[in-house]
């Protein structure tokens, strides 16, 4: 029995043991049924319409290096045996993991009716599911941790690849990058839709914000919807996880600014560095010991993209001290023009594209 094979084979019969069903009278046809659907499989190579769904934990690098190996792992495998049991229920059937990511395809190998359905609502019970996932985590004493996920749908190339000493069924072509892509701009417990998704599945789905990129490999800027909840086969509602409204990336910039008493500026110039930049605002470190709701002002210019930007006005949220004694503040524009707004976020979108294979 060839590769893909044996694993469709695992996938359902350990989805059979899990729902009871092998402990039925008629155990014996119901392992003979799933036998004979996956060995008669189509594993040659052809274009078919499928939904991707990649999913990937936030921040996981940074959480790792705060535990032993040994712990993350047996953490990591609770979490991806709980994915895993959610994506077979669903239909799903795992492409890879890949470290803490994981690919998954609903219409491959074997074509789905209802693929966009099954992927929004596994999606949905995913995010749901990091509630059991984070108190296992706080259990171990670690922080919570957070996913994001990006949905697709399209034609790709499927079948097997490799060679006569190994080979492994999976999909391949433009849909299964931009999948990919659409999950790098999610946010720490989102799920971004491509726009091919949202409008097969606007008729039974709520979104809300539309974030709007440029990628590699296209010349038009795509459209990334975020899911709220849908209504098929049932209502599923996503949970909030974060109050962000961007992708937030890694920087280290100076940051010369003032400091606002009343509606006037200050005179004296004050220092600091900018260690982390998202569309609506950035973390700050500095030896100024400036106060929450503080007021700042200050010219920020994007070397890398070779320009300029006008004065900006922000608030400080809070104070972050830090252990070398200086103080850490995240902060929020309050006043920018839109040219400036732009060309921080092309800055943004930019860096997250160069995390992308």
């Amino acid at each position: 029995m060839k590769q893909i094979h044996r694993q469709q084979l695992a996938e359902r019969l350990l989805v059979l043991a899990e729902s009871g069903a092998l402990q039925q009278p008629d155990a014996r046809a119901r392992i003979a049924d799933v036998i004979d659907s996956v060995e008669h499989a189509d594993t040659a190579a052809d274009l078919r319409r499928v939904t991707i769904l990649l999913s990937d934990l936030r921040g996981f690098t940074a959480l790792a290096e705060q535990h032993s190996a040994l712990a993350m792992v047996e953490a990591l495998n609770r979490y991806l045996a709980r994915m895993t049991e959610i994506i077979l229920r669903w239909g799903g059937s795992i492409d890879k993991f890949m470290g803490d990511a994981i690919m998954v395809l609903f219409g491959a190998p074997e074509a789905l009716e209802d693929d966009i359905v099954a992927a929004i609502a596994c999606a949905i019970e995913m995010q749901v599911a990091m509630d059991e996932i984070n108190a296992d985590n706080r259990a171990q004493g670690m922080a919570p941790w957070f996913m994001g996920i990006g949905i697709n749908t399209g034609e790709v190339v499927a079948g097997q690849l490799g060679s006569r000493l190994h080979s492994e069924y999976t999909v391949i072509g433009d849909q299964v990058n931009l999948a990919s892509r659409i999950e790098a701009h999610s946010l720490r417990g989102q799920i971004l839709l491509s726009e091919a998704t949202w409008r097969q599945a606007q008729g039974f789905i709520e979104t809300g914000d539309v974030n709007e990129v440029s990628v590699k490999g296209k010349r038009e800027t795509v459209r990334m919807y975020e899911l709220q909840a849908t209504q098929r086969p049932h209502r599923l509602v996503a949970p909030k996880r974060e109050i962000r409204n961007s992708p937030r990336v890694e920087v280290d910039m100076p940051l010369v600014f003032r400091r606002l008493k009343g509606k006037a500026v200050g005179t004296r110039t004050l220092e600091g560095r900018i260690t982390d930049l998202s569309y609506g605002g950035m973390f700050v470190r500095s030896a100024v010991a400036l106060q929450s709701f503080d007021d700042i002002c200050f010219s920020l210019s994007l070397s890398m993209m070779g320009r300029e930007l006008t004065e900006i006005y922000a608030k400080v949220l809070r104070v972050v001290p830090q252990a070398d004694g200086q103080y850490g503040y995240p902060v929020e524009f309050t006043a920018i023009e839109a040219k400036a707004q732009q060309s921080i976020k092309e800055f943004v979108d930019g860096i997250v594209e160069l995390g992308r294979p």
